[in-house]
């Protein structure tokens, strides 16, 4: 088994590593809520890494059409399992926040970033706009999911009762399932062409996977999953005494640290790949991820609500509902001529940081 662990920009996640130890020693041996919290998402994030990595390899050994499956399915493991764990500790604030933070994170950091450090090197760099125009709508409708079950709840009143917001959630759950699926046949059989991912060597070095066979894959991907679900239950665990005693609100928590946290591997990638002029996979990554969370994060975890009988209903809070939409209306902007440059992606990144105070302050 060969992990080639080597030390470069696409690789410092793995320094990482150092801290999953420590982040099991902080919860056995009692330390401080919030140290034991922030160990916890620094372990995390490496081995989001390695689960991404492990099923891109495994995409590439099965197959295209049964590839791009694995990859929707898992590309949002990590932040699956940190809202599983916080929705079984009644914490559907930070569930709500966490999806939130997810899809303003990727749409707006993510690739700001990758545009800023891409439009570095490159003057102007182009990507698929038909492509990046239906991420666009799909994350629109994410919006639309988000607005109305907020105004059904804030201008309903005392006429609407909670059994009719969760019975709401769960038929836009259903919708937004549904559509999902929908995108898939649209993105791996339909019009496959718009989404053929460049394979070379640069982004087999990007996931640092030489030398990974089926098995290494299949084992690296069991063990990070359990690893991240125990690390995910000790987090959440600490999320409340966290909050408390450095004054940070679990929406803050929840949509700026927690979101960065799943998503840094997504991050570094990304970037990665804006940085040798392969928009089309930086923004595939990017908006990709984003439409996992709305179309598919989201719904799974109302069908869980249900499962474990605690109900989770989708009137996230006005400001919540204004983030997304506000970065799905900026996205628009940028995806639809085709091209980008560094100053575009310093304007997504000036709204993310925009958003993020506020969310401090709130």
């Amino acid at each position: 088994m060969s992990f080639n662990f080597k030390f470069g920009p696409e690789h410092l996640l793995q320094v990482l590593l150092v801290f999953i130890p420590l982040a099991f020693l902080g919860h056995f041996l009692k330390w401080p809520a919030h140290i034991t919290f922030f160990m916890s998402c620094l372990s995390i994030a490496p081995l989001a890494g390695l689960m991404g990595k492990a099923t891109e390899v495994l995409a590439d050994k099965i197959g295209a059409g049964a590839g791009g499956l694995l990859n929707a399915t898992f590309g949002n493991a990590c932040e699956l399992l940190i809202a599983f764990s916080a929705l079984r500790a009644g914490l559907v604030d930070v569930v709500k926040a966490s999806l939130t933070g997810s899809i303003i994170g990727n749409v707006l950091l993510v690739l700001g970033m990758s545009m800023l450090a891409g439009g570095i090197k490159h003057k102007t760099q182009t990507f698929n706009r038909t492509a990046a125009t239906t991420s666009a709508t799909l994350l629109a409708l994410a919006a639309i999911c988000l607005i109305v079950p907020a105004f059904f709840h804030f201008h309903g009143g005392k006429l609407v009762t909670v059994d009719e917001e969760h019975k709401l959630a769960l038929c836009i759950a259903i919708v937004q399932f549904v559509v999902y699926c929908l995108s898939l046949l649209f993105s791996l059989k339909t019009h496959r062409n718009l989404y053929v991912r460049e394979i070379d060597e640069l982004s087999t070095q990007a996931i640092g996977t030489q030398g990974w066979g089926v098995k290494t894959s299949i084992a690296v991907l069991a063990v990070t999953t359990v690893m991240v679900a125990v690390l995910s239950e000790i987090l959440v665990n600490q999320v409340e005494a966290t909050a408390q005693g450095i004054g940070w609100t679990h929406m803050f928590i929840g949509v700026i640290v927690v979101a960065i946290v799943g998503n840094a591997a997504e991050h570094s990638t990304a970037v990665l790949m804006a940085m040798k002029n392969k928009m089309d996979l930086s923004m595939g990554i990017a908006l990709g991820s984003s439409t996992q969370i709305a179309l598919f994060v989201a719904p799974v975890m109302v069908f869980a609500s249900f499962m474990l009988g605690k109900p989770m209903d989708l009137a996230f809070s006005g400001f919540e509902v204004m983030a997304v939409a506000v970065s799905v209306i900026i996205l628009a902007f940028v995806a639809t001529d085709g091209e980008c440059n560094w100053l575009e992606g310093v304007q997504l990144m000036a709204v993310y940081l925009i958003l993020g105070a506020t969310f401090f302050f709130l």
